[in-house]
């Protein structure tokens, strides 16, 4: 998948392509669907399946100290776009100068020049241009001067009447702790990605050695707790992909923490070293909440418990 990461390399490889607009954080289902709706179309009519995604999110522009956490960072994001099959992302960089364009502006010089669309495929809810002024009718309406379709994909959601497919949800759900609803709706388990940094040894003392994530790595911290999941080595052998562990979030009351931290346990991997590495830990399952433990054999016996919870589940 071809990314490009400004106008200028959007117009240096312009070509006939069918494009979809958006934040795409988390790239749950529903985001699935319009890109498959956009890859289908563009088969269909022999362009390109383009997305256009904005870094950073406008809310964090716009309202940076209300905007809740992303679910993805711009890597992860990019990497399952380019899963789904689409031939480039076009990554705009958002800025309240960029925010200025009227609608018509923005969809003239993006859409229409740079990316030659020949239709747009969109959800019902699109707003765009200055103050989010622009929307289905007004898209259409720019569809029908510039010459391009505009294919509309409504809203789904989880069989049974179950709320529509959205980031804000996946981002309730993680912030609870509900990995099984939050693995249903992203089609895959959340996860976040970083570099592993030094923490107190203390997991060693007990037995239990942890990989610590960096507290500026990318992807929404879940609910405080114990977590059976997965740690990979990102662009690591394929036997560091993958590995079953205990994952801990939170500040370890039983040691007055006060940093809330994302430490995983390799199940089985007492001596491997993961310093400096980048890796990506996927969140399967909550085991528990965090317990402060009124003795360290309390604590260990219930690390066993978890490891042995946690191979039982992943297996």
């Amino acid at each position: 998948m071809n990314v490009w990461w400004s106008l200028e390399e959007a117009l240096a490889h312009r070509a006939p392509s069918v494009v979809t607009i958006g934040n795409f954080d988390g790239v749950h289902r529903g985001h699935h669907m319009v890109i498959d709706a956009v890859i289908a179309e563009a088969r269909r009519r022999q362009a390109c399946a383009v997305a256009m995604t904005f870094d950073p999110h406008p809310a964090h522009v716009h309202r940076p100290e209300q905007a809740a956490p992303l679910l993805t960072g711009l890597t992860d994001r990019l990497e399952l776009l380019a899963q789904l099959g689409l031939d480039a992302v076009c990554v705009v960089e958002y800025s309240l100068e960029f925010a200025q364009q009227s609608p018509r502006d923005f969809v003239k010089t993006w859409i229409v020049d740079a990316l030659a669309a020949t239709a747009v495929v969109i959800g019902r809810d699109v707003r765009f241009g200055r103050d989010n002024s622009g929307d289905l009718s007004t898209l259409r309406d720019l569809g029908q001067e510039f010459g391009f379709d505009v294919v509309v994909v409504d809203d789904h959601g989880s069989p049974g009447g179950g709320e529509r497919w959205s980031s804000s949800i996946v981002r309730q759900l993680v912030r609870g702790g509900e990995m099984g609803a939050v693995t249903q709706l992203l089609g895959r388990p959340h996860r976040m990605r970083g570099v592993v940094v030094h923490g107190d040894a203390r997991g060693r003392e007990l037995g239990f050695p942890t990989a610590n994530l960096s507290p500026d790595s990318d992807g929404m911290v879940p609910a405080d707790g114990v977590y059976a999941g997965y740690v990979s080595v990102v662009g690591g052998q394929r036997a560091l992909q993958g590995l079953p562990a205990a994952i801990s979030v939170g500040t370890n009351p039983t040691f007055d923490g006060q940093e809330r931290r994302v430490e995983a346990y390799v199940i089985g991997h007492n001596n491997l070293d993961l310093y400096d590495k980048n890796i990506m830990v996927e969140f399967v399952e909550r085991l528990r909440p965090t317990v402060t433990f009124s003795s360290l054999d309390a604590l260990i016996d219930q690390m066993h418990d978890d490891v042995t919870r946690a191979k039982l589940l992943l297996r």
